[in-house]
């Protein structure tokens, strides 16, 4: 048996490869989805996912993505082999929701709850934007040039009058959030930096501005709504955007309430700090990367170089321990990966 990490990813990841692969698939779990989905009124998340077409007005938004990624992360994990023991969870942005219901912090129906009620948040009421770019180079190394140009940004932004945060560290990536116009000074102002087929920066479609201090009033919100959900101490650890751990038996369920109602809504998200301290904490055999697709495939190969996790140090070693017989990660987006895992 080998021990595994499981990471769940942000709500982003839903994308058109994903339609589709909800069909016939763990009917306890969708049913639960939709039974909260029809009681609000709410296209279900099988009629969302048996679409004709993906279209991205339906698809990415924030009110339909959420519960779409939570339901097919959740059925991944219902997946996996009993040939790995889960010894810590962790998600991304968004998925640290899916992550307080695989590491059994919160009820199944409390999780849909959550993580769909804080999608709906955003409809027709998208706070401000996300700007994704890179601080590595090709060998996925961060570079202190690069985060250098990421905080001059940032600091001629709000010297302009806007607000421009940090949102995400993610893997070698900066998600950055700001309001609208600072968005668009953003995207003046960080220099183009090319990584394989792409150019940044990039804003990402239809995000708010998660976790900064534009989305207070969300978070205020999120309390009086969500505040008596059955938070409880997780079945296995939980890492959050801090690096803090809730330890089984021991996490104080109101200060996981307090963490995901507040800070994880208005403050910076630390994806990179959190695998590295759930890497040092489990000493899990393999990271796990649970589905829709692999967006998270590259931040947790440049995060694994970076901590030098089983004496990985660069692009090269990485590659090599993935072709051995011993991989470092399997992903349940990749086909062959997949299979692995189940």
């Amino acid at each position: 048996m080998k021990t595994a990490l499981i990471v769940a990813p942000g709500r982003g990841s839903y994308d058109r490869a994903a339609l589709g692969q909800l069909q016939g698939r763990a009917t306890d779990l969708l049913d639960a989805c939709d039974a909260w989905r029809t009681a609000n009124g709410r296209p279900t998340v099988r009629e969302l996912d048996a679409a004709d077409a993906y279209r991205s007005s339906l698809h990415v938004a924030g009110e339909h993505a959420s519960l779409l990624t939570f339901a097919c992360s959740m059925a991944d994990l219902g997946d996996l082999s009993d040939a790995y023991d889960v010894v810590g969870v962790v998600g991304n942005s968004m998925g640290f929701y899916t992550a307080l219901a695989a590491s059994g912090a919160l009820p199944l129906e409390d999780a849909i709850r959550l993580v769909d009620t804080m999608g709906a948040y955003q409809t027709r009421n998208v706070i401000g934007g996300q700007v994704l770019y890179p601080m590595c180079g090709s060998d996925w190394r961060t570079t202190p040039e690069l985060r250098a140009v990421v905080d001059d940004a940032l600091a001629a932004v709000a010297a302009r009058g806007h607000v421009a945060e940090w949102s995400i560290e993610l893997g070698g990536y900066a998600v950055l959030g700001a309001d609208r116009e600072g968005t668009k000074a953003l995207l003046e102002l960080l220099p183009p930096v090319e990584r394989g087929s792409r150019t940044f920066p990039v804003q990402l479609p239809l995000h708010s501005a998660f976790h900064t201090s534009l989305m207070r009033d969300t978070s205020a919100r999120a309390f009086g709504e969500l505040g008596e959900l059955g938070f409880r101490a997780p079945s296995v650890p939980l890492i959050d955007g801090r690096g803090m751990v809730f330890r089984p038996r021991w996490a104080d369920p109101s200060a996981l309430r307090d963490y995901t109602l507040g800070h994880q809504v208005t403050a910076p998200f630390d994806f990179t700090r959190a695998v590295k301290t759930a890497l040092e904490h489990t000493g899990a055999d393999v990271v796990v990367a649970l589905g829709p697709g692999n967006g998270l495939g590259g931040p947790l190969a440049r995060t694994i170089v970076e901590c030098h996790w089983r004496g990985i140090v660069d692009r090269a070693g990485f590659e090599a321990a993935q072709a051995s017989t011993d991989p470092v990660l399997l992903a349940f987006g990749i086909p062959e990966q997949r299979a692995l895992l189940t």
